[in-house]
């Protein structure tokens, strides 16, 4: 076991486990100190993210940034905030947009970095991947559900839909979402970061 997290993210960094499967290439994106309190726990990177190098940096990113109700300079404050998502790199496009995120990072990382992040108060997944990963046998079926459930995995989880534009429809199905869990995740949110 690794006890340094920047000795661990040096190596995160410079993963090549399943190069020969990411079509342009590793390029890990992700961050931590162990001093955040809060966990964003994603997918994978998309293009733009990939060509950034910055997490969250597209559409998605900025209505996540809306929805938790925190400025760009909070939501990009390591200190503050960790982004570990389920796969580092871009994984590819499939028929309906991106690819799952690769399964070896979340193999063969995520139980190294965690333990790496004690101050963590709240930790939000975002989508099925993280929501499976991390709720095991108590996610529900399906995202929806978890979702519908989220006070039943607070106060240590709060399970979100991806804040992608193609979940438009997603969001307008279900209107309570946005009216209700969003008004808490963002008391939430202040309160893990202060």
């Amino acid at each position: 076991m690794i006890d340094s997290l920047d000795t661990l993210l040096e190596q995160v960094r410079a993963c090549q486990i399943c190069a020969d499967q990411l079509p342009l290439g590793p390029r890990p994106v992700l961050r931590a100190t162990p001093s955040a309190r809060l966990l964003i726990v994603g997918q994978a990177p998309g293009t733009k993210v990939h060509a950034s190098g910055i997490p969250w940096d597209d559409q998605s990113g900025k209505r996540l940034r809306q929805w938790m109700g925190i400025a760009p300079e909070v939501f990009y404050d390591e200190r503050q905030v960790a982004i570990i998502p389920m796969g580092f790199c871009y994984p590819g496009k499939g028929k309906s947009g991106d690819l799952p995120p690769r399964p070896e990072c979340a193999q063969h990382w995520h139980q190294q970095l965690l333990p790496l992040l004690p101050n963590i108060q709240l930790t939000l997944l975002v989508g099925k991947y993280a929501q499976d990963y991390f709720l095991g046998p108590t996610a529900k079926p399906t995202l929806t559900e978890t979702v519908t459930h989220w006070t039943d995995y607070l106060p240590k989880y709060m399970p979100l839909p991806h804040p992608s534009p193609r979940n438009q429809f997603w969001l307008r199905r279900n209107p309570w979402f946005e009216q209700e869990a969003i008004p808490e995740l963002q008391q939430l949110v202040a309160q893990a970061l202060h």
